[in-house]
């Protein structure tokens, strides 16, 4: 895999910028602050997007390379994989997926997988390097080659640890220490005894003993909960009966209430019926005296007898003009004619006017009579209405009564046995409720030995659960050292022996053979041959040594990284060398990895004329300071 090309819109301080790279050494040079660590930051990030994480810095690579007067913050990188595919990506670090465009132009960002954490998943699907392997390995900078004495026996150990385990932080005799240091104070074993897995059985062995001894008041708490809800039942029970007793004695008494509206109402009902009785009485009486009045108006006899003597007169003077009388008889008579019939007229006009004056108080009189037959009628309608609605209220009254006096208890049909029998619940409930509040005493008593029960029996639970832990933890352990020791073993028989042997030919062309012989064994770690065939360890070597042997290690392992070809960038790391030693790592690279992309960042013309002496092609890009 090489990287082409490198178009820069905007970062950090380099702007508008294109950079095209040889397929094998290129030099990046540039003098300090031209920006040759924000070119590095680029690539990495093109490839792996930028972090907004400070990760313990005062800024976050994002913070520290975006613009601040606005600018685009974007670029692409042009890469070709060893199989020939070109691909080229473009980001805009404000966001976090990049685009990736193939050969043709597509986008084909989507067939690679998307990480919601960590993005677009491109470039590690295809060299199955992420980025903390991409940094470790590929990129290698100053601060991880330069030692000072005080560091050596440090970097030392990291070059073992590699050797060992594949890990520059990671001694597998450290770690089998670690883990069986861990292991006893975190687990402990059958022979300890205040280890953790020791205290756990010594407390549960006493918490099952305090369980046996307070399960019995498990029963005497199920005895008093089953007691309570059979009385709470039995109370239940009695409350509506009493319910439907005090239903009862509402009913008794609105009954009462009823049979005494019902009897006020008869009574007025009977009272109405008097006065009807009366009042038919007093129309008949006032009948009669109309009748009177009437047979005293109206006596036809007397006028009769008037007029007969009034005949018998007249005839009586017609008679005697025939017959031979004395004249003053005759005179005598019919002046008692005359006078009788004045008499008759007289008493007949004061008669007429009798009879006018009595007419017109008979007529005064019949108007007050049958008015006040009227008034009597309409009273006797009113009192007969109210009668009927009387009547009709006391039928709806006993339907009513008759409808509401069915009910549960039959046998029971008097208030005062409803009373009685109310009385009699009440008295039940309240014994039950003494028995209830009794058992609530006794349940109450026993709660703080239920409590620790609880508590023991909660502890315990978690006790079994930690110590399940604790054995599951020690068979991971088990497992984990197993898997260690079987892949330390493999290592040595595998991945050792490849690395001592790179380091071997390393550092022999590096030294110019005056080391050639690099081994590791577990008594005493990493060796190192001398020309007379003695072995020394290496840490006893010269401070540069170790900086060579570290790094011809670190560029050893780039053969394994991946099946892509993963260029080598250098970040300053030959500041320190000597002349000669930066001829021959030089030398070295150039032979060595003479099929792969190598990217040298350097503020010295060293290397440049380095490689012309030694008439190797380097492409060289010039950073001026910006």
């Amino acid at each position: 895999m090489r990287i082409k090309k490198l178009k820069i819109n905007s970062y950090g301080k380099l702007k508008e910028k294109e950079i095209e790279l040889g397929d094998n050494i290129n030099i990046i040079y540039g003098e300090n602050e031209s920006g040759k660590s924000t070119l590095l930051n680029f690539i990495v990030n093109c490839f792996y997007g930028i972090s907004k994480n400070k990760k313990g810095r005062e800024y976050s690579n994002f913070d520290k390379y975006m613009p601040w007067n606005g600018d685009e913050f974007s670029g692409k990188l042009e890469y070709v994989l060893e199989d020939g595919q070109k691909f080229e990506i473009y980001r805009d670090f404000k966001k976090k997926n990049p685009k990736i465009y193939n050969e043709q132009g597509e986008d084909i960002s989507k067939n690679f997988n998307i990480d919601k954490s960590k993005g677009n998943e491109f470039f590690y699907e295809q060299t199955k390097v992420d980025e903390d392997l991409f940094l470790s390995t590929v990129v290698v900078n100053q601060q991880e080659v330069k030692l000072e004495r005080a560091e050596q026996n440090i970097f030392v150990q990291k070059i073992a640890n590699i050797v060992g385990t594949g890990e520059d932080n990671v001694s597998y005799k450290r770690a089998m220490d670690r883990i069986n240091r861990k292991q006893l104070s975190e687990i402990g074993t059958q022979s300890s005894r205040e280890k953790p897995i020791n205290i756990l059985q010594r407390n549960i062995e006493q918490q099952e003993k305090e369980l046996e001894d307070l399960s019995k008041y498990e029963d005497i708490k199920y005895d008093i909960e089953e007691n309570k809800n059979n009385i709470k039942k039995e109370i239940f029970e009695a409350e509506n009966k009493l319910i439907i007793l005090n239903n009862m004695k509402k009913q008794k008494e609105k009954e009462r209430l009823e049979k005494e509206k019902i009897k006020l109402k008869e009574n007025i009902k009977q009272e109405n019926q008097n006065k009807i009785d009366d009042i038919i009485k007093k129309q008949k009486e006032i009948e009669q005296k109309l009748e009177e009045v009437k047979t005293n108006n109206t006596n036809k006899n007397t006028i009769r007898i008037h007029i007969i003597i009034g005949v018998i007169l007249i005839l009586l003077n017609i008679a005697l003009l025939f017959v031979k009388i004395k004249p003053i008889i005759k005179i005598a008579c019919i002046s008692i004619l005359f006078l009788y019939i004045i008499i008759v007229s007289i008493k007949s006009y004061l008669n007429n006017k009798q009879k006018k004056i009595e007419k017109k108080q008979e007529i005064k009189f019949r108007k007050n009579v049958e008015l006040e037959i009227t008034n009597l009628e309409n009273e006797k309608k009113v009192l007969q209405s109210s009668n009927e609605l009387i009547e009709k209220e006391i039928e709806e009254i006993n339907s009513k009564m008759g409808l509401e006096s069915n009910n549960t208890y039959e046998n029971i049909n008097s208030l005062e046995n409803i009373n009685e029998e109310i009385d009699k619940l009440q008295h039940e409930i309240n014994s039950k409720n003494i028995k209830l509040h009794t058992l609530d005493l006794d349940k109450k008593n026993i709660e703080p030995k239920l409590d620790n029960l609880a508590s023991i029996e909660e502890e315990l639970t978690k006790n079994k659960e930690h110590k399940e832990k604790l054995y599951n933890l020690n068979e991971s352990i088990n497992i984990a050292k197993e898997v260690l020791n079987n892949a330390y073993e493999k290592m040595k028989k595998t991945v050792t022996p490849k690395f001592t042997n790179e380091m071997s030919k390393s550092i022999e062309n590096i030294t110019d053979g005056k080391y050639n012989n690099v081994r590791f064994n577990d008594e005493m770690g990493l060796i190192v041959e001398l020309e007379n065939g003695n072995y020394i360890l290496a840490n006893k070597l010269s401070v540069g040594t170790i900086d060579q042997l570290y790094l011809s290690l670190r560029l050893s392992m780039v053969e394994e990284l991946s099946e892509e070809k993963m260029p080598i960038i250098l970040d300053e790391v030959f500041a320190y060398f000597d002349d000669e030693r930066l001829e021959n790592i030089l030398k070295y690279l150039s032979k060595r990895f003479h099929d792969r992309q190598i990217i040298i960042f350097t503020c010295t013309q060293r290397e440049k004329e380095i490689f012309e002496n030694l008439k190797i092609r380097v492409d060289l890009i010039c950073l001026k300071e910006v």
